[in-house]
């Protein structure tokens, strides 16, 4: 795993930003109604995709609206449903949403999201995505963020190919130098791999073990999935 040091900010653009920044509270308001007549319209037996897909897009319209106890609601029914039926990727979807909503539970739902998408092979922009949110939500002087941002670097210069693997591993580049930056006052690649060699942030046998501290600080008492049982079934 290389890791550089970016003194600029550039990197990747949240696809949905623009178009959150452009959508009116009426557009969304109509969205939702449709994502309830689409629900209300689904088959006793619909698998847990399909059902799960309307309510994350449907919990993501709440959470931009700012109606995040309903958001969170939506999204923890697709989250559970998704869980039993195994659907990891749309796991970690709903998870996203329960952290937008900004509710009590948030912070837990975030960490259970980063633990899935680490532990499963889901796609690595969505995993670097749910990364970055510890970095944004952890202080400054705690190492918290500099785990979360070398797990991020490690996930996508490991699990990325071709040009995805070039736009994201240079994302984690920079998201890695910021946290330094703002960590300990790094400013240079000598200084950066000193860092780094300090904090053991090379060697995914030691980052990963205390990623799953910061997660566990995060989730508390508050796990909605059996760790242990998914462990059970995963290969050793």
């Amino acid at each position: 795993m290389t890791n550089k040091f970016i003194s600029n900010n550039e990197g990747l653009a949240d696809a949905d930003s623009a178009d959150d920044a452009v959508t009116s509270t009426r557009l969304l308001e109509q969205k939702i109604l449709a994502y309830e007549d689409q629900l209300n319209a689904l088959p006793a037996d619909v698998n847990a995709v399909e059902k799960g897909d309307i309510q994350i897009k449907m919990g993501a319209a709440l959470a931009d609206l700012e109606r995040g106890e309903e958001a969170f609601a939506v999204a923890r029914e697709a989250f559970d449903s998704l869980v039993k039926a195994e659907e990891w990727e749309e796991a970690v979807h709903a998870c996203k949403i329960m952290f937008l909503a900004d509710q009590e539970l948030s912070l837990a739902a975030l960490g259970q999201g980063v633990w899935l998408s680490v532990t499963f092979p889901i796609n690595p922009e969505l995993t670097v995505a749910m990364l970055e949110h510890i970095v944004d939500e952890t202080p400054e002087e705690s190492d918290g963020a500099a785990i979360a941002a070398a797990v991020a670097h490690y996930i996508a210069d490991s699990r990325a190919e071709g040009k995805v693997h070039e736009e994201l591993t240079f994302f984690t580049n920079n998201l890695f130098a910021t946290v330094a930056r703002r960590h300990s006052g790094v400013n240079s690649q000598e200084k950066f791999s000193f860092w780094v060699d300090k904090l053991e942030l090379n060697d995914p046998e030691k980052f990963l073990p205390r990623l799953r501290n910061v997660v566990d600080v995060m989730v508390q008492d508050d796990w909605w999935v059996d760790r242990e049982a998914i462990w059970a079934k995963l290969p050793h």
